[in-house]
């Protein structure tokens, strides 16, 4: 029984049934069997529904974002933001997909030789609750659109999302078995990414998790996208234009309360404005509202689960016993629900807790660096690579960028995923990635085809 329990109360508010062998084993066979049809379909076909998609995604907003808020607490002026960047995914691929899987002319001693890009068959999506829809849109749209089939594994947390998202691919049109929703405990993952009907596997999650679902992919020789936990700094250096850097600093690490791979997680600023940034810091997250995620006022909502609201704690509490300084928040409050504070935590060092675990909620962690080489030595002294910014002129933040180990960085703007750009990791961030014309080439066989006869 997979149970969504609504963070802002503490209580249950669904129960959906799992799976079982039969109904896995159906699903398996469905989506094996639609692939081939659904490849013959082209391009043209295969983007009327994906357009489908984005169209129902639309014209129901109002009706999906309150299963975010509902069953992982996510504002809603945030969850109403993320069906429509969903819908935009789906788009962006059914319009793109075709230049970007061209086939590819080499020279070669071949009358004519290229590479074209096949499909792999059905691809897995193992996807976390921080972003239902979002993710789902992300791992599924390029995959489709390659010609393949998708079975999404959700968490088990967001259930109700999860068949949400099967009745908008059901009722855009899309074909039995091109895009099922399985509802299983996450144990019981391993058989089915072993399952010979599964040629491929996209994971989004921690870095455990995916040294997991590498480990058994590996051992069947199936290839992996991982899109892993991120530590991600942001660079801020004396020569920035510092209100623009901390209302945009302040924003990524608050979204979704904090809690995403890619939110600024480490602020790293320069000595000398390092007091006068922090205060600027201080003051926007004061301003900040936490409350109820359905009101459109709020700016953070709970955590996700009150195990994740408790490391949290943890990590704050035992980086202020290490000598960092609390100048808002860190308090766990009473209460219904698994709020928990937006905290600034000061002088900060990459040894603590809080400076070199993954801090997944509204906690701001600065450090301060002597110069610029001392903040890229500190960005880059970290088992993850997922995103980075800097803040600085154009010409440092591009020479800055290209020794920053992190698979995306923003030069003095927020870091954000968009279909239209690849992400992804590197480290213990993950490897491989989405989005972009990168995106759709994790998952398809680059052929060569050699035509003959020889040339002199």
């Amino acid at each position: 029984m997979l149970v969504a329990i609504d963070p802002r109360t503490g209580r249950s508010i669904r129960e959906v049934q799992t799976a079982d062998a039969d109904e896995v084993d159906a699903a398996l066979t469905a989506a094996a069997d639609a692939q081939p049809a659904w490849n013959d379909l082209g391009f043209e076909g295969r983007g009327r529904v994906l357009r489908a998609v984005a169209a129902y995604l639309r014209e129901n907003v109002d009706e999906l974002a309150p299963l975010m808020t509902d069953e992982m607490g996510k504002p809603m002026k945030e969850a109403l933001g993320e069906v429509e960047k969903a819908a935009w995914c789906a788009e962006h691929y059914a319009d793109n997909a075709e230049e970007y899987l061209a086939p590819q002319t080499l020279e070669s001693d071949a009358t004519h030789s290229y590479v074209q890009h096949l499909p792999l068959g059905t691809v897995l999506g193992i996807l976390p609750w921080n972003a239902p829809f979002w993710l789902a849109l992300r791992f599924a749209a390029p995959a489709l659109m390659a010609g393949n089939t998708c079975i999404m594994k959700p968490d088990p947390h967001v259930p109700g999302c999860a068949q949400a998202i099967d009745e908008v691919f059901a009722r855009a049109g899309a074909p039995v078995g091109v895009f099922q929703s399985l509802l299983i405990e996450t144990p019981d993952v391993a058989d089915v990414i072993r399952d010979p009907r599964i040629q491929a596997v996209s994971f989004t999650g921690s870095d455990k998790g995916g040294s997991a679902v590498a480990s058994i992919a590996a051992s069947e020789i199936k290839p992996a996208v991982l899109e892993l936990g991120g530590s991600d700094p942001s660079i801020v250096l004396a020569d920035a234009d510092l209100d623009t850097a901390a209302d945009t600093i302040t924003l990524s690490r608050i979204i979704n309360a904090g809690q995403s791979c890619i939110a600024a997680k480490r602020i790293i600023i320069e000595d000398a404005v390092y007091d006068e940034f922090v205060e600027k810091l201080r003051e926007r997250l004061a301003k900040l509202t936490v409350g109820d995620p359905r009101e459109m006022s709020t700016d953070v909502g709970p955590i996700a689960r009150d195990d994740l609201r408790q490391n949290l704690h943890r990590q704050v509490t035992e980086t202020v016993a290490a000598g960092a300084r609390c100048l808002l928040g860190g308090e766990l409050p009473e209460g219904d629900g698994f709020f928990y504070p937006v905290t600034l935590l000061a002088d900060v060092t990459n040894e603590m807790v809080a400076g070199c675990e993954e801090t997944f909620g509204p906690i701001m962690v600065t450090m301060k660096a002597s110069d610029s080489e001392h903040a890229l030595a500190l960005a880059n002294d970290t088992e993850y690579g997922l995103a980075a910014s800097v803040w600085t002129t154009r010409e440092r933040g591009e020479e800055l960028a290209a020794r920053i180990q992190a698979g995306q960085v923003s030069v003095n703007g927020i870091v954000k995923t968009d279909p239209r750009l690849p992400s992804g990791g590197i480290k213990r961030s993950g490897y491989g990635r989405e989005l972009g014309p990168h995106g759709i080439h994790e998952f398809v066989n680059a052929q060569q085809v050699w035509v003959g006869p020889k040339q002199g």
